[in-house]
């Protein structure tokens, strides 16, 4: 019996040694597949914060473009101001040019002792636009003598003297003018071949 009893007991303690063994093994699953979710809980955290991130990138890269943006228009409005405030007078000096010409005509006119007070006051009131318009910043393009400039002159004839040098004006047919450094008004010319 003794024997029996001890086959017993050994029975027993393989019984629970195999308990123990499929415990072990148990506990041994279920942290893996604690493990398991965790990764899976952190993925998809993981996932959420790359995207968070992502989306913070592109609101960071628009802002900065639209930053920059503001910037470049901020400077063409500066420069388009300026541009109005330097070029303000460029409507009315151009409105004022053909009454210019024609006092400039008007004072080639002879000058005899009838027409003189006329003459006078027609010379003065001809140098007081010519001052406004000086004050202005218009200036008249220098032509007779000078190489032709297609940037300033506009030659409307040409003619052939062996005196002077190609390509010079020789005479002037209407007044250009400048506005600080915008042509207003080319100058008509007459050009030597």
């Amino acid at each position: 019996m003794e024997n029996e009893e001890k086959d017993v007991v050994r029975e027993n303690e393989a019984e629970n040694n195999e308990s123990d063994h499929i415990e072990v093994i148990d506990s041994e699953e279920s942290i893996l597949e604690e493990a398991g979710n965790e990764e899976e809980v952190q993925n998809p955290l993981q996932q959420e914060v790359d995207k968070l991130n992502k989306e913070k990138e592109e609101i960071n890269g628009r802002y900065l473009r639209l930053q920059a943006e503001f910037d470049n228009f901020k400077k063409r409005t500066q420069k388009e101001k300026e541009a109005d405030r330097k070029y303000k007078s460029q409507d009315l000096v151009n409105d004022l040019l053909p009454a210019v010409d024609n006092f400039e005509r008007a004072l080639q006119v002879e000058s005899t002792e009838e027409n003189a007070s006329l003459v006078e006051g027609i010379t003065m009131v001809y140098r007081q636009l010519k001052d406004a318009l000086k004050n202005a910043g218009v200036e008249e393009i220098e032509t007779t003598g000078k190489e032709f400039d297609p940037n300033l002159h506009h030659a409307v004839m040409q003619v052939e003297d062996d005196e002077l040098e190609a390509n010079t004006v020789v005479e002037e047919l209407q007044k250009g003018y400048i506005l600080k450094d915008r042509v207003i008004r080319p100058a008509m010319v007459k050009v030597n071949k």
